[in-house]
């Protein structure tokens, strides 16, 4: 006879040593965890040869009531494989991590691009895990649900003394999953998250001493809104239109804008504008219902800031670097292209951004960098401007939000300096790669038609090939995709287009949606 279940051993058995999540245990551990960093980057970071393991999580933990409105957003996992190209160093170990498995040829795309490394050297240093689960949970929840796969990252960790997690963006879920992993991470803590909110980021813009849009934060109910609105109207009686925005909505898909249209400045202000609040408030994304806006704006709070108008106005970003030893650095800086009926919503960016105000509008990131900074913000983040030409050909710059997290310009920028050794110089408002040249791109991860569907990663990869859009490594331009993932159900991908000037990289953005559309035409 077989033996009896009770008398069978188990091929695993789970092991609750760890604190539970949100206890002050936790948090000395995590603590604990990230002080140890400091040293680790010092020593090992500077170190092309040094071994290390990075353990890449690119878990999208943000609202997946909001997150579900984006078409294929699982794919976006996809969009911190950038990160292989660490597999240049040849003794970096990396694990990434996603949802469900990344097909085998966009893995092989990205190992192709490796400068002075073969694709098999970089296999042996490269474990692709998945949580084989599409749902709209964040990924790093599923990872915590799987003690089997928590126990598998631990063994493929030689030395946590030289490891580090890479996250999309963290949480009190990735500060759980770093304690339990025992491995530091690169990231604000969760605790300090309110300073990247819409909210908090305003109260560090004033702080800065930067200019910003009229407004009010820390909102929560309809009647503040309403209030917010009204004291606006007050103030700026020629204002047509305002922003609301929820204190953690990304991509412009928290946001909502109101039209004041023909609303009497009179005592009843307030209490008329509460009347047509629904009316004439219209939600950026378009099937997330007012009701569903109103109850997220309640739980997460939110801010109502004037709409800024101008005949010519631009939307950049700068992007910035505080690294454990707290010193500051400007990265990059991006015009973002927005869409949407009121110019709302992130669809691409070029780089870096425009010549005549890149330097000052790195300057006025600095100072918000230096506020940051003091409050512990920690690793990658963004801070979004609008700004407007003056009469005299002059810009103000107005900060609107900060992104504590990596964002749709990391990627891009990251591919650039890996495949070409380059650095961003804030001071001068240009890229240079190590063969002392400028480079320019043009990227979006929002390339979509409904003409594309169908097509797999092998046959994108023919299509480039044959059409002779792949990057040249040798001339350091041309096209680099990703998302790809999402191509065949969804009809969407991701282009970063690199070349010597802008307009060569614009041109290489339109070349490849005109060859796109030819053959699947």
């Amino acid at each position: 006879m077989s033996p009896s279940p009770g008398h069978l051993g188990k091929t695993f058995v789970k092991c609750d040593d760890c604190p539970p999540p949100g206890t002050p245990e936790e948090n000395a551990a995590f603590s604990d965890i990230q002080q140890k960093f400091g040293k680790q980057f010092e020593s090992i970071f500077p170190d092309k040869l040094a071994p290390r393991t990075v353990i890449i999580i690119p878990s999208l933990t943000l609202d997946q009531d909001i997150l579900s409105k984006i078409k294929g957003v699982v794919h976006y996992e996809e969009r911190m494989l950038c990160l292989l190209m660490l597999l240049r160093m040849p003794n970096t170990n990396l694990i990434y991590i996603t949802s469900m498995p990344v097909a085998d040829t966009i893995v092989d795309y990205y190992l192709h691009l490796l400068p002075g490394i073969t694709g098999h050297h970089a296999k042996k240093r490269l474990t692709m895990l998945s949580c084989y689960d599409a749902s709209i949970k964040p990924l790093t929840q599923k990872i915590l649900e799987r003690p089997r796969l928590l126990e598998r990252i631990k063994q493929l960790v030689p030395d946590k003394e030289v490891a580090h997690l890479t996250c999309y963006n963290v949480t009190s879920l990735e500060k759980s999953l770093s304690v339990q992993l025992g491995v530091p991470l690169f990231g604000t803590d969760p605790d300090k998250l309110y300073e990247g909110s819409k909210s908090g980021s305003r109260k560090s813009f004033r702080e800065a001493g930067v200019l910003l849009p009229d407004g009010f934060e820390d909102l929560h109910t309809r009647q503040d809104i309403a209030e917010a609105l009204a004291k606006l109207k007050r103030s700026n009686p020629s204002l047509r239109k305002a922003v609301i925005k929820m204190n953690d909505g990304f991509s412009g898909d928290g946001n909502a804008v109101f039209k004041y249209a023909d609303l009497v400045i009179d005592d009843a202000l307030e209490t008329n504008i509460e009347a047509v609040l629904t009316k004439q408030m219209s939600t950026v994304a378009k099937d997330l219902s007012q009701a569903m806006f109103f109850e997220k704006f309640q739980e997460m709070g939110g801010i109502v800031e004037e709409f800024l108008e101008g005949e010519i106005k631009m939307s950049p970003s700068v992007q910035c670097v505080i690294n454990p030893t707290r010193e500051i650095n400007i990265v990059s800086t991006h015009d973002q292209v927005l869409g949407g009926d009121d110019g709302q919503i992130f669809i691409g960016a070029i780089f870096p951004a425009d010549e005549t105000y890149n330097v000052t509008l790195a300057e006025e990131g600095m100072k918000i960098a230096v506020v940051l900074e003091k409050k512990g913000t920690l690793g990658r983040f963004a801070i979004d401007f609008i700004s407007v030409k003056q009469e005299d050909g002059s810009w103000k710059h107005y900060a609107i939000e900060i992104n504590l997290r990596k964002g749709g310009t990391t990627h891009p920028y990251l591919m650039l300096q890996f495949l070409t050794g380059g650095k961003y110089d804030a001071k001068k408002g240009a890229y240079i790669t190590a063969g002392n040249s400028k480079r320019y791109y043009f990227a979006s991860d929002n390339v979509s038609s409904e003409k594309y569907k169908g097509l797999t990663p092998d046959d994108l990869i023919d299509i480039a090939m044959y059409h002779e859009l792949m990057y040249d490594g040798a001339a350091q331009e041309g096209v680099m995709f990703h998302l790809v993932g999402a191509l065949s159900e969804f009809g969407k991908l991701g282009l970063v287009c690199v070349g010597s000037s802008p307009e060569r990289a614009k041109a290489f953005y339109d070349k490849t949606l005109a060859i796109l559309d030819h053959e699947c035409c």
